[in-house]
């Protein structure tokens, strides 16, 4: 179609359009969004509406399609979900008579990465935007940041070396980002970032340190980014400066709610692979819910940010030994009163997510309804701070240290929001009556004009002595004053006459001039005012920012150190001892999944088992027995207990010491990558791979049935020769469970390994599983019993 052919509306929306090429474009048309030429036939198919045309008597008619724009959100989300960018254009000002044109701007270009909208995002998981970018000067250098733009979370890091894509890719998996920015030079390496994720290219200029870091120092208000420690980390700048200008660009708002960043280069955590993190089922089974898994046994969390702090801590475990036994006293001074742990928990109630509500303000999508949820969850602090005071245990003080009760807050919102605002802005009833004058005026007007006319008249009657004397309105005059010819000489100065009637006149004065303009123009105005001064609220919450999220994180903290008590109550969890020695000990251990599910389903008790190691005499356990016996389940438990212990939480065993461990290694069951064209043989050598190169003294590693994939005699080397490597070499703590009965040998062999076995008790021709880890080797496997 050529541009002449086109209206005054099309030629707008072409230009618009033009503003974002790569997005989906809702044109706000009165009452609805409309989505036009090929933006149109994906949204039809996808949101699956009706796809009709404009302009059908011509030639090329324009296909189109549309959504009622109070109903937008729910179609936006879908949209997303489906990985697409949806840019929304909106009408700037109200049509006026004789325009034929509206001003339209985009207001906000939503990604993937950028959602703040609670239809899209998941209580209890970050939704995190990805950038990354490396450096010119050949050193080799990676940077990255990830941005919850929902909860103004930033972390940035910077990888050197061989290894930092790898570091790079441990991130990712630990992170699930849902859209990556890059430069476009580094378009040919993203295939190592997966499928799922929305991959945006932006222009190379972004990711300079100059620019990059221009825009960091401006989001932050400093003069030097040295104190984030930032000093010459010019990919980490390069990748959050271009991040902090692309979130800018398409929320077109100053993101006050991203007040500072966290920055690291080593691990200070438990590391987890990918791997790890899917064998020892921590958020998702094998069947694919996430109810049967770690997560979803111990979190009872009341509040949105202890949710997603919970997952947080499950995937980065703490390698602190200082701040884990300060989250031990935390925990057991709340599990030893179910009293104060009633207190706490009550507390939170009402409590509702404080970073994403703050987000929304900020970024200017919070709706009225979304300024008294706020309020509603500020309303709560006293009581939380209450509970806090009534604590001991040092990290309480610090989080009601921690912990502002936004009192200035609080008295804003409860002065200026009705009790239940509407959830538009448009329907009005938004800010309280009292919190300004001018609206209590025109609102008085609107509501009360025949009062107020009634006292006008009388007022006029006594002060003329006319009691006939009429005020009145018709639409060509408007608002009127009517004398009788017979009282035409008692008529003040001050009256303008109208209109002549046979037996009376009609007159208008000053002060109904100006009611008339008022009660005429009085529900635009109310509106117009309501809107300024919502958006005014709006940004002096916005620049509490900093404070808000604060307090976000300290009730977030106290949130999951009371789910780990509860839990502790719950299923009689004890505290872990951590050992300065090289001692793992472990007496009466229960896997926590495993126990859970076992009650819920009224089956037999969970068998306990004990364990024993240490870094001389039994630093590598061989297991053996047989299928079902709980040799899978004896490896799971132990490794999960670690990562409870290192995440503060108290662990499912009567007794448990343990030593602080850098990483956890699993490689569990056999699984092929047709995808990718590897098979179960080198999808397990892969990986076992990985761990030799990588774990170290103090790792643990979680070994079950290496060999399988290949032919017995060479399964059963490789089995033979990972364990020499292990004991000779790495000296991690390993459990290796295994059907090759001749590895029992290598514990005569080298020193540092033990035999260990499942019991199996025979009785009238069956066999029974004691599921007890007993030493010593299994003396036959029962492969065909």
């Amino acid at each position: 179609m050529q541009e002449q052919d086109l209206t005054p509306m099309m030629r707008q929306y072409h230009a618009v359009k033009q503003e974002t090429p790569d997005a989906l474009l809702l044109f706000r048309l009165g009452d609805f969004y409309e989505l036009f030429f090929d933006d149109a036939v994906t949204a039809s198919r996808e949101l699956e509406i009706t796809l009709t045309a404009r302009n059908k008597e011509r030639d090329n008619p324009v296909p189109m399609c549309g959504v009622p724009y109070h109903a937008a959100d729910g179609y936006i989300a879908r949209l997303l979900r489906k990985g697409y960018k949806v840019a929304i254009c909106d009408q700037m000002e109200a049509p006026q008579k004789g325009a034929k044109l509206v001003k339209r701007e985009v207001t906000r270009v939503i990604t993937p990465g950028t959602v703040t909208d609670t239809n899209v995002l998941s209580p209890g998981e970050n939704n995190f935007l990805l950038a990354i970018t490396d450096t010119t000067d050949g050193d080799g250098q990676l940077g990255c940041a990830f941005l919850d733009i929902s909860t103004g979370e930033l972390r940035v890091s910077q990888f050197a070396g061989a290894e930092r894509w790898n570091r790079l890719l441990l991130d990712v998996e630990h992170f699930s980002p849902r859209e990556v920015l890059f430069p476009e030079k580094m378009k040919s390496m993203l295939n190592r970032i997966a499928d799922d994720v929305a991959k945006t290219p932006l222009d190379d200029w972004l990711f300079d340190m100059d620019y990059a870091g221009r825009v960091l120092r401006e989001q932050f208000g400093t003069a030097t980014l040295d104190g984030f420690g930032l000093g010459g980390k010019s990919a980490a700048v390069g990748a959050s400066g271009a991040m902090i200008h692309y979130v800018r660009q398409t929320q077109k708002t100053t993101l006050e709610h991203i007040t500072s960043l966290s920055y690291s280069e080593s691990a200070d955590y438990l590391i987890l692979d990918a791997a790890t993190i899917r064998n020892l089922e921590l958020f998702e089974s094998s069947s694919g819910d996430t109810k049967d898994t770690l997560l979803g046994v111990i979190n009872r969390t009341r509040t949105g940010m202890g949710a997603r702090l919970l997952r947080n801590w499950i995937v980065r475990p703490s390698i602190d030994a200082s701040e884990i036994e300060c989250r031990f006293d935390a925990v057991a001074e709340l599990t030893a009163s179910a009293v104060a742990l009633e207190e706490t928990r009550t507390s939170f109630e009402g409590m509702l997510d404080l970073e994403r509500l703050l987000s929304k303000i900020t970024i200017g999508t919070a709706s009225p309804r979304e300024l008294a949820a706020l309020r509603a969850s500020v309303a709560r602090l006293p009581a939380i701070g209450a509970v806090l005071n009534r604590l001991k245990a040092r990290r309480f003080t610090e989080l009601l240290d921690r912990l502002d009760l936004l009192a200035d807050v609080s008295e804003l919102l409860t002065t200026s929001i009705s009790d239940e605002p509407p959830y538009a802005l448009a329907d009005g009833g938004v800010i309280r009556e009292g919190y300004n004058p001018e609206l209590d005026e025109l609102r008085s007007l609107s509501k009360n004009s025949k009062t107020y006319l009634a006292s006008v008249e009388a007022r006029e009657r006594e002060r003329t002595g006319i009691s006939s004397l009429k005020v009145r309105f018709n639409k060509v005059f408007g608002y009127y004053i009517e004398i009788s010819k017979a009282n035409l000489r008692l008529a003040p100065s001050d009256y303008d006459r109208k209109q002549t009637l046979v037996g009376a006149e009609r007159f208008v004065t000053p002060e109904l001039k100006e009611y008339e303009e008022k009660i005429l123009t009085a529900e635009e105005k109310i509106l117009e005012i309501e809107k300024n001064l919502f958006q005014q609220i709006r940004n002096r919450i916005a620049e509490e920012a900093r404070r808000i999220r604060q307090t976000a994180a300290a009730i977030a903290e106290f949130d999951v150190l009371a789910s780990f008590a509860a839990t502790a109550q719950r299923f009689n969890y004890s505290r872990p001892q951590i050992s300065t020695g090289d001692e793992f000990v472990v007496r009466k251990g229960r896997h926590a999944v495993i126990e859970a599910l076992a009650e819920q389903h009224r089956a037999d008790r969970f068998v306990p088992n004990d364990l024993f190691m240490n870094d001389s005499t039994d630093q590598i356990l061989i297991v053996t027995g047989p299928n079902m016996g709980g040799k899978s389940t004896f490896l799971r438990q132990n490794a999960l207990l670690v990562i409870l212990a290192q995440m503060g939480s108290f662990v499912p065993a009567q007794l448990m010491r343990f030593p602080i461990v850098d990483r956890i290694f699993t490689r569990i069951g056999a699984s092929d990558n047709l995808a990718r064209g590897r098979s179960t043989f080198m999808v397990e050598m892969t990986e076992t791979a990985i761990i030799l190169n990588s774990a170290t003294p103090k790792s643990l590693i979680i070994l079950d049935e290496i060999g399988r994939g290949t032919a017995t005699f060479d399964g059963l080397s490789i089995a033979w020769a990972v364990i020499e490597h292990i004991q000779a070499n790495i000296r991690a703590k390993t459990i290796f469970a295994t059907h090759y009965h001749e590895l029992t040998e290598l514990a005569d062999l080298l020193p540092g390994i033990k035999n260990h076995h499942v019991a199996v008790k025979e009785a009238h021709n069956r066999i029974v599983f004691l599921r007890t880890v007993e030493p010593g080797a299994a003396d036959r496997s029962y492969g065909i019993e």
